[in-house]
């Protein structure tokens, strides 16, 4: 299958990298600023053992002529409208479409625009960013992609782009339930972006003052409960799993989240945050943690204004 990687940053760049070297036919859509860079650079990932090059084949919106068959939306939340617009021609009737992001909302505006029967339901895992020269460093050496059907129902052509993901370096997986696997990751990503948010540190840092324990396993119950009453009750082992990672002493890890707001960056606080308070007053699900934190990231956006850095 052709690939089309929308965006080439700390997730699309990484997972396309990995099938490019892998010899799948993939290419990027990026904007011209970072086509400048990765022409100048090409696609560089650090971090964890040697350097590695791979010499992406880049594409600009005006310059997609046909759609190709398997198209991996990584671009955050905030960036979405502009890139629905900009992969628009490579969306053909039998294009897939995996969308790598955060959150449930994204799954609407993808709907609206190319159709559910063309959308899948995405969840990668990933621990990596962009350092200052536009490379892509590796934190931590897992790596893993799972699609599925929004309506449960695995056809031939997904099996094709299961086939066509696979043995790329990465895990890659089928679910029937994908959506219960977007929710259940949503509430991981809640949980840790609103703890590290809100008390501006790592675990490690938090977990060491008083009380500092206490607090992650609140949010986590909120989230978790959100979740559920929506139909997607979070596995005991998967809540197991994220208080052990929200209480470790002296955890360096922290949210991506965190490290927007750290570089002062823009956050995706409208998408992983509000909407997810927003559904839990729909559900009559109270979120007073979730909610404070939702309020402080939305102060520090209006603060930050039009002076984030790029």
């Amino acid at each position: 299958m052709r690939i089309l990687v929308v965006g080439a940053g700390a997730t699309g760049g990484y997972f396309g990298a990995r099938l490019t070297q892998a010899g799948r036919d993939v290419t990027f859509l990026v904007r011209e600023r970072r086509a400048e860079t990765l022409r100048a650079r090409g696609l560089r990932i650090t971090g964890l053992g040697d350097d590695e090059v791979v010499t992406p084949t880049l594409v600009t919106a005006n310059e997609i002529t046909d759609p190709a068959d398997l198209v991996l939306l990584a671009v955050k939340a905030t960036a979405l409208s502009a890139a629905l617009d900009d992969m628009s021609q490579a969306v053909g009737p039998d294009t897939l479409v995996v969308p790598f992001l955060n959150g449930m909302a994204h799954l609407d505006k993808l709907n609206d625009r190319f159709g559910a029967r063309n959308v899948l339901g995405g969840v990668v895992k990933v621990l990596t960013q962009l350092s200052d020269a536009g490379d892509i460093v590796r934190l931590a050496g897992f790596a893993s992609v799972q699609i599925g059907p929004q309506d449960g129902h695995v056809t031939a052509r997904i099996r094709e782009a299961y086939d066509t993901l696979a043995g790329a370096g990465f895990d890659t997986t089928v679910s029937d339930e994908i959506l219960a696997a977007m929710w259940h990751k949503w509430v991981f990503i809640a949980t840790v972006g609103a703890l590290t948010c809100l008390m501006r540190g790592t675990v490690g840092d938090i977990v060491a003052v008083p009380e500092g324990e206490n607090l992650g396993p609140v949010i986590l119950a909120e989230a978790a409960a959100v979740s559920a009453a929506a139909g997607y009750p979070v596995p005991q082992s998967e809540l197991d799993n994220t208080t052990h990672m929200i209480t470790e002493p002296g955890s360096s890890f922290a949210s991506s989240m965190y490290r927007d707001v750290s570089e002062r960056h823009h956050t995706e606080v409208e998408h992983v945050l509000a909407d997810l308070t927003d559904r839990a007053r729909m559900l009559h699900v109270p979120t007073p943690i979730l909610d404070l934190a939702t309020l402080h990231l939305r102060v520090y956006e209006g603060r930050l204004g039009n002076d984030a850095h790029p």
